[in-house]
């Protein structure tokens, strides 16, 4: 087996460790918060706002039906519409996480952050989904020491989503 997949092969196998000792049933599991959802703060802020998120969320349908491109084009039009929209670079983190572009996502998910940074929004939920993907962009990018941390608490914060150390478009609409 090459380096490489003895390193792989070794953080799965701590990962399945981890995620044994905290589920067992779910005697040891820590209850966690809601999960934050797109869908709960979609009504919120003014028309542009509005807009901007029914578009991302648009975006997360076309992700989850597996049509990258289409969700690209409609979070960079949410972007358009309302450029402070912090929920359309979450979402566009997400996408590049997922799309295999790991320090793109970082550099979104940087942006929603500060933009997020005095936000009332900001829950247990939403700060899982914040770590979750950071945690997950610097896997990516085969930064795995760092990554795990943030997984793990993205995990303790939200169990329900993170618990495959992954966030779907679903998870997040």
């Amino acid at each position: 087996m090459k380096r490489g997949g003895k390193r792989i092969a070794g953080f799965v196998l701590l990962w399945s460790f981890l995620g044994g000792c905290t589920s067992l049933g779910g005697r040891f599991a820590p209850l966690g918060a809601p999960p934050f959802s797109l869908s709960d703060v979609a009504e919120e802020g003014d028309a542009a706002r509005r807009a901007s998120v029914r578009l991302v969320l648009t975006g997360l349908d076309e992700d989850q039906a597996l049509h990258p491109a289409r969700a690209l084009a409609l979070y960079e039009r949410a972007l358009q519409v309302d450029p402070n929209n912090p929920f359309a670079y979450l979402a566009l983190a997400r996408h590049h996480v997922d799309g295999a572009d790991p320090e793109q996502a970082l550099a979104f998910l940087d942006k929603a952050d500060a933009l997020l940074a005095d936000s009332e929004v900001r829950s247990p939920g939403l700060e899982a989904d914040l770590l979750g993907i950071r945690g997950s962009a610097l896997q990516a990018s085969g930064r795995v020491r760092s990554a795990l941390p943030l997984l793990e608490e993205a995990r303790r914060l939200s169990p329900s989503v993170w618990d495959d150390a992954r966030l779907d478009a679903r998870e997040l609409r």
